[in-house]
């Protein structure tokens, strides 16, 4: 049974049970190098050039460590608690949820969930961008679901 959102979103729940069912069966690390793609892509969709953000460099470069065995759980928790306090920073509704993709993002190396919470953020992006156009949120799961099956 997929975990259901933590967020209310306009989805694609075909798309998503699939994306799910991969989710169940992958590594910790394979999901944590699936969130933080698929942050950079929405940071950039949403316009934020995450290399000028200190917090997001830093957030990256401490999940990557993680994913590799030199950094602790400890580190990408409190990573990503470091992005959540920048995102409460932006008036932008569309900037600060695309912030929280990569607080959770770099969370994924502290509990995976953090990867599917991530993803769901990702489509909230989306859908507040394109005004719930459920093309433009296909096309989001589609893109989320290729990046998956292309790490597992």
């Amino acid at each position: 049974m997929p975990p259901k959102p933590k967020i209310k979103i306009k989805d694609n729940s075909e798309l998503r049970e699939q994306i799910c069912k991969l989710y169940e069966k992958a590594s910790q690390i394979s999901l944590a190098k699936w969130s933080l793609a698929m942050a950079k892509h929405i940071l950039d969709i949403a316009g934020i050039d995450f290399n000028s953000i200190e917090e997001i460099v830093e957030g990256f470069k401490i999940n990557e460590l993680w994913q590799g065995g030199k950094a602790r759980v400890y580190d990408v928790r409190q990573a990503g608690f470091k992005i959540h306090k920048v995102a409460r920073e932006y008036d932008s509704e569309i900037k600060r949820t695309a912030l929280r993709v990569a607080g959770h993002a770099v969370a994924s190396g502290h509990m995976k969930e953090h990867a599917m919470v991530a993803s769901d953020y990702a489509v909230k992006v989306i859908g507040l961008i394109s005004s719930n156009d459920i093309d433009e949120i296909t096309f989001e799961r589609e893109w989320q679901l290729k990046e998956l099956k292309k790490l597992l």
